[in-house]
């Protein structure tokens, strides 16, 4: 028999004393050995707190300049070429070439020269120092890009424009995609995901508001045509406040709202006074896909003696019978202070003047209207001021 049964057998009972009933329900229960599984709040702040990012070894550290630094040009990319002699005639007409899969253009004259991964102007030196001395003494080049080598990826979701984005060579990563997009909107969570064209399987959520995570995100292999990225919005922070509160339901506030326990308590109207419930249970879905119980002690969080911790999206905070609240309920309903005679106020003043089933004089045996009217002297009256005054 679980601990409720229990409890329900035992109040059917008639024969004991308030008082007697009220003692003997409490030993019932601390006798019982009804198993808590809650864990204690210490043990829940303890699983809270973040576990340390090892460091990587400078080995593995990701050079970040080559991401955010300027331009330099690589395969596929044409560039345009003016070279110019000492007295600024051209040396030769302007041409363009374009970069081949090794890294290298074709120089009319001197042949094969590397640029890949080069500023434009390391590429003017360089192609200066093709040219000098051996076709001219001395002469100045003038490098543009005719065009780029451009990926073309699609961005979705919490972003300022989502649509096709064309990313140059440099660019085939995850952040320069959502920046391209014009960036994570206010409805963001935070969180992206890569979806890969050419490898269905392979996909990859990461936090961009994690230093770590964003980091793992510009190393990632280049974006490839096709390739979707979408930026999660985020869920709205919806709690669910139930048991012996006032106003028990669900609380839905705007993402990123920060909502404590006794917020959300008070957003529910409060705890019964009735009952007087002393103890919480927070339901919390772990990243496992496990619940974890944790006790919470109200009294103590109300005090400030215990952590008034911030509740998650999805969390359950619920305020269950005790052992206290049913010994409060049982009371409630069952102790009574019973003196002179029972009044129903659900029926209207004249009703209650002169049904005999709701009022009676003891021992008369008449209603209040005939013992304190018994001639009828007031209706009488009421009549004849009635006629009064249509007659007036």
């Amino acid at each position: 028999m679980n601990c409720k049964t229990r409890f329900g057998a035992f109040a059917r009972r008639g024969s004991l004393g308030v008082a007697a009933a009220s003692f003997a329900v409490v030993q019932v229960f601390s006798l019982s050995g009804c198993s808590d599984p809650r864990i204690s709040l210490s043990d829940f702040m303890a699983m809270q707190r973040p576990t340390p990012v090892p460091v990587a070894e400078p080995a593995t550290t990701i050079d970040l300049s080559r991401h955010i630094g300027p331009y330099k040009v690589g395969p596929g990319d044409v560039l345009s070429i003016d070279l110019l002699g000492a007295d600024g005639t051209e040396v030769f007409p302007s041409f363009r070439t374009r970069i081949d899969r090794n890294g290298q253009i074709d120089l009319p004259v001197v042949g094969a020269a590397e640029v890949a991964e080069m500023q434009l102007g390391d590429v003017e030196d360089r192609i200066l120092q093709a040219y000098i001395p051996a076709v001219v003494q001395q002469g100045v080049c003038h490098i543009e890009l005719a065009s780029i080598e451009t990926t073309n990826v699609l961005v979705v979701g919490a972003v300022g424009a989502p649509g096709l984005q064309r990313l140059r060579r440099t660019e085939r990563n995850l952040l320069f995609a959502i920046v391209g997009a014009q960036g994570v909107s206010e409805l963001s969570s935070g969180f992206a995901t890569l979806r890969r064209v050419r490898r269905p399987g392979e996909e990859v959520t990461l936090n961009l508001r994690d230093p770590v995570q964003l980091r793992a995100a510009l190393s990632l292999p280049p974006l490839q045509d096709g390739d979707i990225v979408e930026v999660h919005a985020a869920e709205p922070n919806t709690l669910y406040v139930g048991g012996l509160v006032n106003s028990p339901h669900p609380q839905s506030y705007e993402g990123g709202t920060r909502i404590t326990v006794l917020q959300a308590l008070a957003a529910a109207g409060g705890l019964r006074t009735d009952v007087l419930p002393r103890e919480g249970t927070l339901i919390r879905r772990m990243p496992d896909g496990t619940d974890t119980h944790v006790k919470l002690n109200l009294n103590r969080l109300a005090m400030g003696k215990d952590p008034n911790f911030t509740l998650e999206a999805g969390d359950i905070l619920w305020v269950p019978e005790t052992i206290g609240t049913r010994v409060h309920d049982f009371l409630n309903r069952n102790l009574f202070l019973r003196g002179g005679v029972s009044v129903n106020y659900g029926v209207t003043g004249v009703e209650f003047l002169n049904r005999r089933s709701f009022q009676t004089v003891r021992g008369g045996g008449q209603n209040l209207q005939d013992s304190f009217d018994p001639l009828g002297f007031l209706t009488r009256n009421a009549l004849l001021q009635g006629i009064s005054t249509g007659g007036g």
